[in-house]
Order: C-alpha cells, then structure tokens, then sequence
C-alpha cells in the first residue's frame, strides 16, 4: 500500500521550529520580514530611510523624512500585547501545526499562560486564518452540502431548531481527476434562495459549477453566476453517492476532529472561527513545513483584532 503523500511529508518539527524562533531577536527579524518583505517602508509617507530604536523593549522604525515612528508590532495582530513574541510564535505553531485544531485550555497549558490570555491567542490567530481564507474563491467543479454544527444545551430545544446550532455550507472544489483542491466551510442564516445566492457570491468564483444534493435552496447560487446542477440521493446513504465522497469525508473529519478537541463553546458565536480555521489547515495540507510561516504573514496584514472585537458576534468572523 503506497505512503500517503500528506500524512507522511515532513513537516516543521518542534526542535526544527525553536532553532529558527527560539529567541526574542529571532522572532523579531521573522517579523519584520513578514510584515516588509522588500524592506521597512513608513506607512505614513512611504520613505524607505529610517532610525531604529528600543521603547520598552519593543524594535520601533522612525522615519527619516516625516519622523513618524512605528514599533515592530503596531498595526499587526501582536499589537499592544505584552507576552513575549516568542510565546505568540509558539502559539502560531502549535495552532497551525495540530491537524483536529487546538482548544484554548490545551493552549493554556502548553503556553503556562492563563486561561483568558490563551482564548484571545486562539482567537486572534483563528481571526488570522479565517481573514485570510475570506481572500480567496472557490471555482471549477464544487461540489456543496448543508450542515449543522453544534448540538443542543441541556434545558433547550432539541433538533435543528437548538440555539447552539449553526446551520454552515460545506463546499469543495474538485480537480479533473476528482480529488479536493479547497474547501470553505461559512455559516449562514438560514438554508434559503436568498442566503445561499449571498454565500455563492463570497464564496465562489462567477461560472462555476456547483453540484448540490437537490435541496431547493442550493438553486440561489444561480443568481450569483454559478451553474447549478442537483443530483437527488434520495434514500440512499452518503457513502452510496461517489459525487460527494470527498465532501462526505471532511465533514467527516471535521466533526471527528472536533467532538474529539472542543468540549464547550459557543458555536453560534465563534462557530465561523472553528470552521475557518478547520478550512485554512486542509487549504494547505500539501505545506505543512511552510504553514507557521504563512501563518504569520497572515497575522501581520489583518490588522488588531483587541478583544472586545473578538468578542462580538458573527458580524466580526
């Protein structure tokens, strides 16, 4: 039985890792890197020329021309942090790196932060993830499917209609052999034409072809330019229909991943986070010795994400 390719690739290992960002100064040049590949450039006047100084402990970049200063981590994911960049770049890895995702307690104990402190890590680089993911649209063939996520709360309502669950579309694309290029995974109000054409049009590519299982709402994806194809199942089981095996098995995966990682929390607030994470990690299975690494370039180009702002429902995921 051959090796698999993704399962067996080599990845960046812990000892790999702490040897490239185990030092403050280490960290601090990774960064600077990531957030001005071609070189610092003041964000106020574009001038290239500038002093470097130390405030607090904290690399800041003072321009030549406008004198405006800049520290190394203002306007990134790391501003106003006071954790050392070395601990953020442990976090970015572990995150990256654990395949099912990581649970904020898990966290906490690797990191020796507390409990709080380790939520707002996840959170913020699960808000990189998600951000970065929101660039980019599925094309070609896709194959799509409505799920829930979550399950009801002991003294609430059972079935579909629990407030702890969230109704998401799982779509992937497919390329000429069959096989699973990208995945999204974004929840949405409700399964309707309306809700459906407003996911089609963030989610994917104007001419693509979308095979559904024949739910009526699927047909709204028409309205955003896609093609749309049903394929009714009927009574037969999702592992009797090969269109949809792929789809089939990362829902799989997903749920698998998750009943076996988080045990409490608030799907339908968070829940697009979970899932965006989930997607960014299968998005780049093929890099896993690279994912710390894009991850951080991600974390340096959304912007503070303070946490009150992580904290607000699903109009901020």
């Amino acid at each position: 039985m051959p090796m698999n390719r993704i399962q067996f690739q080599p990845g960046l290992s812990l000892p790999a890792f702490l040897q490239q960002f185990g030092t403050e100064t280490q960290c601090e040049t990774a960064l600077e890197g990531a957030r001005w590949p071609d070189g610092f450039r003041c964000p106020h006047c574009g001038e290239a020329r500038h002093y470097v100084l130390l405030k607090r402990g904290r690399k800041t970049f003072q321009c030549q021309n406008c004198r405006m200063q800049t520290s190394l981590i203002a306007g990134t994911l790391f501003q106003s942090t006071h954790l050392a960049l070395t601990l953020w770049f442990l976090a970015i890895y572990l995150i990256s790196e654990a395949k099912t995702g990581l649970s904020a307690l898990a966290l906490k104990r690797q990191l020796g932060v507390s409990y709080p402190t380790a939520w707002l890590i996840q959170h913020k680089i699960m808000q990189a993830m998600a951000e970065r993911d929101a660039q980019y649209t599925l094309g070609g063939e896709v194959r799509v499917d409505d799920a829930y996520l979550g399950g009801e709360r002991v003294g609430g309502k059972a079935g579909r209609g629990s407030e702890n669950k969230v109704p998401f579309v799982a779509a992937v694309s497919l390329n000429a052999a069959g096989h699973p290029l990208y995945t999204k995974m974004i929840p949405v109000p409700g399964f309707t034409c309306n809700a459906l054409t407003d996911w089609a049009k963030a989610a994917l590519a104007p001419g693509s072809h979308v095979m559904s299982d024949g739910l009526a709402c699927f047909t709204g994806v028409t309205a955003a330019g896609c093609y749309h194809q049903a394929m009714i199942i009927g009574l037969r089981k999702p592992n009797q229909v090969p269109e949809f095996a792929w789809l089939n098995t990362i829902l799989g995966n997903l749920k698998t991943g998750f009943s076996g990682t988080y045990h409490a929390f608030n799907f339908a607030k968070y829940g697009s986070r979970y899932l965006a994470a989930f997607a960014y990690r299968f998005n780049r299975r093929f890099h896993l010795d690279t994912l710390p690494t894009r991850l951080l370039v991600a974390a340096t180009t959304i912007g503070p994400r303070p946490a009150r702002w992580l904290r607000r429902a699903e109009e901020s995921c």
